[in-house]
């Protein structure tokens, strides 16, 4: 099987969608299948229109330049013809059986303008829905014309895809919801790499040095720091906890827009010298600071974006040996089960966050049982070969091969 995917981005990137992509083309390499990687015009700089990146070959695509360039759609239109021209170049040399294009649209829209004149089939992976993230990113008002033509487009490519994949069940329901017959709806679900998953990892003593974490108890969160995370509740939370725990601490690992706000709260809350910050941090680098963590929390706020979308971070927390507690949001539901393999909070809820933490971290006698039905969950249902291989009934019905 040949695959060509067409990607928004280049690898590596620190950013748990590029390590999706990594993760997938691994799997499947695994597999004996053969993949070709092309990137937008939004890779980034780059040396040659072909480039070899830590193993992985990529096709590039030359961004448009022209007089539309920085015009809102206009800008789109142009680079989407930019890319299905790259796409028919690639497809004439590589011969793939299947264009598997991801988010956003505007690597779908050329994929299928090239796979129907090519007659190669088009598997179109949603990992979030472009005109939610545009508006969360504040670049769009949610319901405006912008919004509502990006939906159109979103919802015109999800009906003549061939195949649909998506990272979630609420993303699923959601592209049903269009008018895209379920059976043309695969769940592909985020994953962990198998060494990933821990046998009882232990603290890195260097690092507990650099960051003071001798004898404590560390609430952690990886990932940006951006405001629906909603990593303000959990210092908001922080003074209460430590009425409780006095040995809590808060390590946040991952920088981002928010980090200069929450830098502030913290010193207005009294709470800054239990509150550390960890920037820069290599993904290479990652597994190491989730070690440090006894329960990593994740207070995302409820908003569309993160109602349909399950964060990579939870699996990867779990595989490592640490307890969970997050809000109850649809996007976290999926991968904890209150009271079994973690526990949720209700949203933007500072004292629910609070009490239910404080109650985690001084119940000793539940963390075995938490982490070892957090570790089967990830171990059977959550390994990127397990999610890897629901591609091959995906690929077999679009190009009728075996």
């Amino acid at each position: 099987m040949r695959i060509l995917h067409i990607l928004d981005h280049s690898l590596p990137l620190q950013s748990s969608y590029a390590h999706r992509t990594q993760a997938i083309l691994a799997a499947q390499r695994a597999r004996g299948w053969e993949t070709f990687q092309l990137t937008g015009p939004k890779q980034g700089p780059m040396a040659a229109d072909e480039e070899e990146v830590d193993g992985w070959h990529f096709y590039r695509t030359l961004p448009p330049g022209g007089i539309l360039d920085g015009v809102p759609v206009f800008a789109e239109i142009e680079l989407m013809g930019e890319i299905a021209h790259r796409i028919e170049q690639v497809v004439r040399v590589t011969r793939p059986h299947v264009l598997h294009a991801h988010s956003p649209v505007l690597s779908a829209i050329p994929a299928l303008r090239v796979g129907r004149r090519l007659d190669t089939p088009v598997v179109y992976e949603v990992r979030a829905l472009w005109e939610d993230a545009a508006v969360a990113r504040g670049t769009i008002r949610a319901n405006g014309l912008r919004y509502r033509l990006t939906r159109g487009m979103e919802t015109w490519a999800l009906k003549r895809a061939d195949a649909v994949t998506t990272l979630s069940e609420g993303l699923r329901g959601n592209v049903i919801g269009r008018g895209v017959p379920a059976g043309k709806v695969t769940l592909v679900p985020n994953g962990v790499d198998g060494n990933e998953i821990a046998t009882g990892s232990a603290r890195d003593p260097e690092l507990i040095r650099r960051f003071g974490l001798a004898g404590a108890l560390v609430l952690g969160f990886i990932g940006t720091l951006n405001t629906h995370e909603g990593i303000a509740l959990l210092l908001q939370a922080l003074p209460e906890i430590l009425s409780r725990v006095p040995q809590a601490r808060v390590l946040l690992v991952g920088g981002g827009p928010e980090e200069s706000r929450l830098r502030q709260l913290a010193a207005e809350l009294g709470v800054a010298d239990k509150v550390v910050f960890a920037e820069g941090v290599p993904r290479a680098d990652v597994l190491r600071y989730y070690d440090l963590i006894d329960l990593f929390v994740c207070p995302r706020l409820s908003r569309r974006d993160t109602e349909l979308v399950t964060p990579l971070k939870l699996l990867e927390a779990m595989a490592r040996g640490c307890l969970l507690a997050a809000s109850d949001v649809s996007g976290h539901r999926e991968v904890i089960r209150d009271g079994e393999t973690g526990v949720l909070f209700r949203p933007a809820d500072s004292a629910a966050l609070a009490a239910t933490v404080s109650g985690v971290l001084t119940a000793p006698e539940r963390w075995p049982l938490l982490k070892a039905a957090a570790r089967r969950f990830v171990e059977t249902e959550r390994t990127w070969a397990a999610s890897v291989e629901r591609y091959e009934a995906v690929y077999a019905r679009v190009t009728g091969r075996a």
